[in-house]
C-alpha cells in the first residue's frame, strides 16, 4: 500500500463521508483555479496546509513526501515563462512580464495541489469508488476501477518482493548483472500479473460473477455541520481575495 493510501486509511476523517472531504478539498481546488492568484491562491494554500497539518492530522513529513512531486512539476513549468525562445533579443531571452506570470502559475498550482492532497489524504479510494454507482457512473466502469485500484497493489508488492530477492542474491552488484535482473523482474512481473488476473476471473466465476463487484461500504451520512463549515470557509476565502486584491508585481 502506497504511503498516501495508508494514511488516508487511518484518518481522523475516514469515517466522515466523502461528499463531506470533497466539498471542501475540491471546493479549494476550484478556487486556487478560478480565483486571481494573489492573495486567492496564497489564501488557499496556507488554508489547506492548516487544514491538513491541523484537523485531518496528516504527519507534516508525511505531506511533504507526497507534495513535493507536484510541486516539482509545478516548479518545472513555472520555470518556462520565465524565457522566451526565438525574438529580437536573441535565440533564448528572459521573457516580458515572465516572473510574474510564473508566480502566478506557481501559486494556482500548488494550491490547486494541496486541495486534491486534502481530499486524497483523507479518503480511501475503497471507500469512494463504490459510491460512485450512486452519483451515476456505470457499474462496470466503477468494477473496473476498483480491480485496477487492487491489482496495482498487488502488482508493486511483487514487484518489490522481486527486487529483493534479486539483491539478496548479489543480482545488483555489476552494470551486467542489474540488467539481467531489471530483465528478469519485467518478464516475472508480466508472468505474475496474467496468473494473478486468470485466479481472480476463475475466482469471480466460482462465486457467481454476474457483471457487478458487490463490496461492504463503510457506513456513512453527509454531514450538515461540516458541509455548512466547508462552504462558509470557501466563501469566506472568496471575499477575502476580492477585499485584498491587488496585482501580483
Amino acid at each position: 500500500m502506497l504511503p498516501i493510501d495508508a494514511a488516508a486509511h487511518s484518518s481522523r476523517w475516514r469515517r466522515r463521508h466523502p461528499v463531506d472531504k470533497a466539498v471542501l478539498g475540491l471546493g479549494l481546488t476550484v478556487l486556487a483555479i478560478s480565483l486571481p492568484p494573489w492573495p486567492g491562491a496564497a489564501l488557499i494554500l496556507l488554508t489547506a496546509v492548516a487544514v491538513l497539518l491541523g484537523p485531518a492530522g496528516v504527519p507534516a513529513r508525511q505531506l511533504w513526501r507526497a507534495y513535493r512531486v507536484p510541486l516539482g512539476f509545478c516548479v518545472t513549468g513555472a520555470v518556462t515563462l520565465l524565457v522566451q525562445v526565438g525574438g529580437p533579443d536573441g535565440f533564448v531571452a528572459l521573457a516580458d512580464g515572465g516572473p510574474v506570470r510564473a508566480g502566478e502559475l506557481l501559486l494556482r498550482t500548488s494550491a490547486a495541489s494541496l486541495g486534491v492532497l486534502l481530499f486524497a489524504f483523507t479518503t480511501p479510494m475503497s471507500d469512494l469508488l463504490p459510491r460512485l454507482v450512486k452519483a451515476g457512473v456505470p457499474a462496470p466502469v466503477v468494477d473496473v476501477a476498483l480491480v485496477t485500484y487492487r491489482m496495482s497493489f498487488l502488482l508493486l508488492d511483487s514487484v518489490r518482493r522481486i527486487r529483493e530477492a534479486q539483491a539478496a542474491r548479489l543480482g545488483h552488484t555489476t552494470r551486467a548483472a542489474a540488467w539481467r535482473s531489471l530483465a528478469g523482474l519485467g518478464a516475472t512481473a508480466f508472468i505474475r500479473a496474467f496468473d494473478r488476473a486468470a485466479r481472480l476471473q476463475a475466482g469471480l466465476a466460482g462465486r457467481g460473477y454476474d457483471g457487478t463487484l458487490r463490496v461492504l461500504v463503510p457506513d456513512a451520512r453527509i454531514s450538515v455541520r461540516f458541509v455548512s463549515v466547508s462552504v462558509t470557509l470557501l466563501a469566506v476565502l472568496t471575499v477575502l481575495t476580492f477585499a485584498l486584491e491587488r496585482p501580483l508585481s
